[in-house]
Parts: C-alpha cells; sequence; structure tokens
C-alpha cells in the first residue's frame, strides 16, 4: 500500500523520461544517486522515488531535493515490501514515454539518457541497456567493465542475465505497460525474460554509462542464494522443463565461475 504521505508536484507537460527508483536505508548514498540525475545532459525527465520503509534518513535526504527541484518526486510505502512492489508503485505513477530504471544507490554517468535516448530513436528499439562499470561501498571505482552485448534474444538471456537493471530503457509506448514479478529478487531478470519472449530484443549500447555499487551484504552478492532464486526462475517462473531448466542452469554455472576465475586471475 501507499501512505498518503506522498509528495508529488505533477508537470504541466509530460516528460519525456521516467526514472524508477526504488530505495531502502539509503541515507549514505541517495545524494549521489540524484546527483548523477541532476547532472544529465538531458533535463526533460521526472525522477519517481519509491522509499520502502527505510529506518535511516534517507526520506530527509530526498525531501530536500524534492523542495528544489520538482522533477523529484518521493513516494513512501506503508510497509517494506521489496524492490520489485517499489519499481512497480513508481512505474504505476510514471507518465514518460520512456522509462528508464536507477536504484538508490547507484549512479549514472551525465551522458546516460542523452545518448541512450538518441541510439534507441535511431534504431527503433524498445529496449535497450549499456555498458557499466562497478564501484565499492565508498564509491571506489573497482576497475571493474561489465559488458553488453549488442542484441540479446530470450534463449541468451535464458543462460545468463547480461542486462544490468541500472543501465536498462524501455519505449513504453512500443512495449506496452510493464511490471515486475513480486519475487524478493532477480525480479528484474524475470521482466527481461518477458520482454524478450514477446519479441522484443534488447540492444546493448557499446559505452560504460552508469556506475552499480557492490555491497558486500546485499543478495546479489551471495552467489548460493542467487543461484537458487535462478533455479526457480526457470522451474517456476518460466516454466521451464527438468531437462531445459538444468542445460540452462548449467550455462548459468558455468558463467559465473569463468567469470570468478577470470577475476581471480587478474
Amino acid at each position: 500500500m501507499v501512505s498518503d504521505n506522498m509528495e508529488r508536484v505533477e508537470n504541466k507537460s509530460m516528460p519525456l523520461i521516467s526514472i524508477i527508483t526504488p530505495t531502502y536505508n539509503s541515507e549514505n548514498y541517495i545524494a549521489d544517486t540524484i546527483e548523477s540525475v541532476l547532472a544529465q545532459t538531458l533535463d526533460d525527465w521526472e525522477m519517481i522515488i519509491v522509499d520502502d520503509c527505510s529506518t535511516d534518513n534517507t526520506t530527509s535526504v530526498i525531501r530536500s531535493y524534492v523542495e528544489k527541484d520538482e522533477r523529484v518526486k518521493l513516494i513512501q510505502l506503508e510497509k517494506n515490501s521489496g524492490a520489485a512492489i517499489a519499481r512497480n508503485t513508481a512505474i504505476s505513477h510514471s507518465v514518460g514515454k520512456y522509462i528508464a530504471f536507477l536504484d538508490g544507490d547507484d549512479q549514472w554517468l551525465p551522458e546516460k539518457l542523452e545518448k541512450q535516448l538518441q541510439y534507441m530513436q535511431e534504431k527503433g528499439a524498445s529496449f535497450s541497456f549499456t555498458k557499466y562499470k562497478t564501484m565499492d561501498q565508498k564509491g571506489e571505482e573497482t576497475g571493474t567493465i561489465v559488458d553488453a552485448p549488442e542484441t540479446v534474444n530470450y534463449h541468451q538471456l535464458l543462460k545468463h542475465n547480461v542486462i544490468g537493471c541500472l543501465t536498462v530503457m524501455l519505449d513504453v509506448e512500443k512495449v506496452g505497460q510493464v511490471k515486475m514479478v513480486d519475487i524478493r529478487s532477480r525480479q528484474d531478470y524475470v521482466l527481461w525474460l518477458e520482454l524478450c519472449k514477446k519479441g522484443f530484443e534488447a540492444h546493448g549500447i557499446q559505452e560504460v554509462l552508469a556506475k552499480y555499487r557492490v555491497s558486500q551484504h546485499s543478495l546479489s552478492s551471495n552467489k548460493v542464494k542467487m543461484a537458487k532464486q535462478n533455479w526457480k526462475v526457470y522451474r517456476e517462473i518460466e516454466d521451464l522443463s527438468l531437462l531445459k531448466s538444468l542445460w540452462y542452469f548449467i550455462n548459468y554455472a558455468f558463467y559465473k565461475l569463468s567469470k570468478s576465475l577470470f577475476n581471480k586471475i587478474l
């Protein structure tokens, strides 16, 4: 449920891009996230931040930006519900032709929106993502760059998720209204699979345009939990046969193992 405590200023004209930002206990990071949006070379956007019942000063930081810029909007959930509900709440309040995803502890490079929008308009793409680099909890870059293949289809995506949520932009006039499945993690992966299964090919932009914060305590950093979630996606959500699930899971495990060994060598 969304509480009545909703700070939202209606623009007279529709923004071109709606930025979907879930956040929870991000008081140390959310200002940098918002600043990275304010620094965009394209300014025709709205940023809808949904706070998932933070217990720190996250909402106070956000309100300071809401008061200064009407494009920044805050919605507070009544109970802690997870990233899927937070993102879906933001999506349901969005009015842009495009939606872009940015979590409350990640950042964009200044030309991210402008370059991605230009690419999508030139290519007629409905679904795009970009390369990104990683940073540690202090915001220091780790030197790791996550590549983006030029295109990804459903079967390729089943092998492993090569799409960083913080880099995705969708043309909602083409793909239609989207909604993430209510699971605790991998909900973004399920959405990418759903779109690709419908025939919307994902286009990878060959440029680093975002920075992902790697947290030691995040769910995505726990390899065992992530493996279990991937298996759940195959069997329960995608409803794949046992044989197909094993095939894709082996591909997933091999990719993760190869990536881990490569990082150790470096």
